[in-house]
């Protein structure tokens, strides 16, 4: 029996089968095809969609626009000003609205209950571009860019460095239990995910005969990996104050050429972007003022290596943003 997920939200992994994550991948490759060889793919003309973000973006944002308009949609962006949504206007009465005007709603912002709350209400297909709890749309495009470069997804050893409770840890534990990667957090204790997540990314990897580890042993963690993954240190919408106490605790986790000494010769290295690097951000320079510290979750040597994918992982957004729109749309 085929996928059908029309008229299916995109909230969260967990909602979604291997199979079906499976088939989005595959679409995203026929997507990513079809724009390479510049072969026109207007399957959705007629239909609208709007992109509501809470949290500014660059990769997001362009990736629904470009995914809109290659498939022939109509596309609205409201920034964080331009909506009264839970201000003027609650949540559900937002999301009726919105769903009588438009096919589909992108929304990248804070909580998940929210982006919960408007699929509930809008009657249409809800994408999260991104929640405080999970980044699904980044998944489908890391996965993408594992099955590229390493030639395959079942049995990768994936270790994630440094915040391993924000949205990208938690999403992170999720893909690779869906799709037989065996995972490993490398992050001090009290930055591992909750542990009811823990708890059924253990049952899921199981099925999938792979396994989920954490562990807040550097050389443990990345001895023989085949994914290097890290990401910024402080999450948007994260107080300053905090910067002082994650660079003091997750330091010894720096991606660095000695930490991707212990995995394998041919490993990756990934990263969801924007990353600090070096001290040609505006962030990036004040960090190094106040604290000394020129590179933070990476090195800029490992950043820039031949072992780093990460503008392919960027390009991808686009691609898989796409058979997500597509899928549940078409």
């Amino acid at each position: 029996m085929g996928v059908n997920l029309r008229g299916r939200s995109y909230l969260k992994l967990l909602d979604f089968t291997s199979e079906e994550i499976r088939y989005l991948l595959d679409l995203s490759k026929n997507f990513k095809d079809l724009k390479r060889t510049h072969t026109p793919h207007r399957y959705l003309e007629g239909k609208n969609i709007v992109l509501l973000f809470e949290k500014t973006s660059t990769r997001t944002r362009c990736s629904f626009e470009v995914a809109g308009l290659d498939l022939g949609m109509g596309v609205t962006y409201l920034d964080p000003g331009s909506s009264q949504m839970g201000k003027k206007e609650s949540i559900a009465d937002t999301a009726r609205v919105l769903g009588r005007m438009y096919d589909g709603i992108e929304y990248r912002g804070f909580s998940q209950d929210l982006v919960q709350e408007l699929s509930d209400y809008a009657g249409v297909p809800v994408w999260n571009g991104l929640t405080d709890q999970f980044h699904p749309t980044q998944m489908l495009a890391d996965l993408l860019t594992i099955e590229e470069k390493l030639g395959h997804l079942k049995g990768v050893n994936f270790t994630y460095m440094g915040d391993a409770r924000n949205n990208m840890g938690n999403s992170l534990m999720v893909a690779c239990a869906k799709m037989g990667l065996n995972f490993t957090a490398c992050a001090p204790k009290s930055l591992w995910p909750e542990q009811w997540l823990i708890d059924e990314c253990k049952k899921i990897a199981a099925d999938n005969n792979c396994e989920v580890r954490l562990t807040e042993d550097v050389k443990e963690g990345t001895t023989g990996a085949d994914v290097i993954y890290t990401d910024i240190w402080v999450s948007m919408g994260e107080p300053d104050e905090v910067w002082e106490e994650r660079i003091k605790l997750l330091k010894p986790y720096q991606v660095n050429k000695e930490l991707m000494a212990n995995a394998k010769p041919e490993a990756i290295f990934m990263h969801c972007l924007p990353s600090f690097h070096d001290t040609k951000t505006t962030i990036g320079a004040d960090i190094a003022k106040k604290f000394g510290v020129n590179e933070m979750e990476v090195t800029d040597e490992v950043f820039e290596s031949k072992q780093s994918v990460v503008f392919d992982e960027a390009e991808n957004r686009m691609h898989t943003i796409k058979a997500v729109v597509y899928a549940t749309l078409c």
